[in-house]
């Protein structure tokens, strides 16, 4: 195989409240809420799936909100930051913005050359925003001017149990090593957008513990199921244990957890989130397979009503 992953399709994360949850991410970070539906392995918590007007590979941060479940602590076997990307000379207008919403906000800093604003969403989940360029236009629907809006993600942080040996399987992903700024160890893909990983080098901090407030797993993109297929035995040569494909209805999924505890996911671009709902209606109604229908009465009546005006009274 010579060709690499295309960059990351998805981050998906564990929420606390599912209403709290939405109102954040769209009124607050000003994305689009593209698809709601149930997590296909534990139907009574949603799958919400946040990015731009279409949900584009590159820009979606998903997430599991398990209501009141555990909370867990980013560290080292996980995913400990999402970055996304927003326009040059934005990071002012964020840092009053998020100030103002009483979030846990972070000096901006400097990292290979760029501008990054840390900050923590209401579970403590770990973000970034990046200064830079990209490929993806602004949602126009949404709370933020179209001059400062997120476009899509920048990245991710690794905070490997094993660098050494996560670096080697991002290599065989087709990413190469872009340099070292303190302790971390850049890796990029070619790609559209969202094509960074930082690789912590340090094995400072705890090991992580999943939970609310944490990655659940990183995905990358390939653009279909041949493609997918190969990266199967490809990973599967070099050792790795990897699954069957899932059918995760919006794309066909295989994960791998590499050796420095971070889950991993090559996820296939299509079909997309437009296979049962127009551009329009994104996000406006509950998608269930066609194996979870019969019990859609049942389903609903146990999650929250994310259209509620006030977050704090979720079920």
């Amino acid at each position: 195989m010579t060709h690499n992953v295309n960059g990351i399709h998805h981050v998906t994360a564990i929420a606390s409240d599912p209403r709290a949850n939405a109102q954040f991410y769209t009124e607050v970070l000003g994305l689009r809420l593209v698809k709601r539906t149930v997590n296909f392995d534990d139907t009574s918590t949603y799958h919400l799936y946040y990015g731009d007007e279409t949900g584009t590979p590159g820009t979606v941060l998903t997430f599991f909100p398990f209501g009141g479940g555990r909370r867990g602590r980013p560290g080292r076997g996980q995913a400990t930051a999402t970055a996304f990307v927003v326009p040059e000379g934005s990071l002012d207008y964020w840092a009053d913005r998020l100030d103002a919403e009483g979030l846990d906000v972070g000096a901006p800093t400097e990292r290979f050359g760029e501008a990054v604003l840390p900050f923590a969403d209401p579970d403590g989940q770990p973000l970034e925003l990046v200064a830079g360029e990209s490929d993806v236009a602004p949602w126009s629907g949404g709370p933020i001017p179209d001059e400062h809006a997120i476009r899509g993600f920048h990245g991710v942080t690794l905070h490997s149990a094993d660098p050494e040996v996560t670096g080697s399987v991002l290599e065989a992903m087709g990413y190469e090593s872009d340099g070292e700024d303190g302790d971390r160890r850049r890796y990029r893909t070619a790609g559209e957008r969202a094509t960074v990983v930082d690789l912590r080098t340090d094995d400072r901090g705890p090991r992580g513990e999943p939970g609310v407030g944490t990655v659940h797993h990183v995905a990358f993109r390939t653009p279909d199921e041949e493609s997918q297929s190969a990266w199967r035995d490809r990973l599967s040569e070099i050792g790795l244990s990897v699954t069957s494909q899932k059918d995760r209805r919006y794309f066909r999924s295989i994960y791998v957890r590499e050796p420095g505890g971070v889950l991993f996911e090559i996820a296939t671009d299509g079909p997309g989130f437009t296979r049962d709902e127009s551009v329009a209606e994104l996000g406006s109604d509950l998608k269930l397979p066609e194996w979870l229908e019969a019990d859609r009465e049942r389903i609903e009546a146990g999650l929250a009503d994310l259209d509620a005006a006030d977050p704090q009274e979720a079920d």
